[in-house]
């Protein structure tokens, strides 16, 4: 069983900085591809940053911007977020599976979410 919950949300304005985190719990077989995903109304949710098998991956629209880490001693999935813009605005989810996959619809485990609010 898979546990993911977030903390670390709020609002910022816009050049700031935030730092999601991510306590995850759960075999280490599910638990190999982690990452995070946002999701604005009336869209599908999108990739931010994952590390699985297949590495540290950023979307384009957060490359230079975000860094994601894994702490797996502490069972902990962060995501620092800079020069955060109004765009960055979104309910982002950290997500488990066993591999990594293109479709977000395909991850298997999600934690609740947690709303991030960049003002201009």
């Amino acid at each position: 069983h898979v546990q993911l919950v977030e903390s670390g949300g709020g609002s910022a304005q816009a050049g700031g900085s935030l730092r999601l985190s991510c306590a995850f719990s759960g075999s280490t077989y599910n638990t190999n591809a982690l990452g995070w995903f946002r999701r604005v109304p009336g869209e599908d949710r999108k990739e931010v940053a994952t590390i699985s098998e297949k590495g540290v991956r950023y979307a384009d629209f957060v490359k230079g911007r975000f860094t994601i880490s894994r702490d797996n001693a502490k069972h902990r999935l962060d995501l620092e977020m800079n020069s955060l813009q109004p765009e960055d605005t979104a309910t982002y989810y950290c997500a488990a599976a066993p591999y990594f996959t293109y479709n977000p619809n395909l991850w298997d485990f999600w934690g609740q979410g947690i709303q991030v609010t960049v003002s201009s």
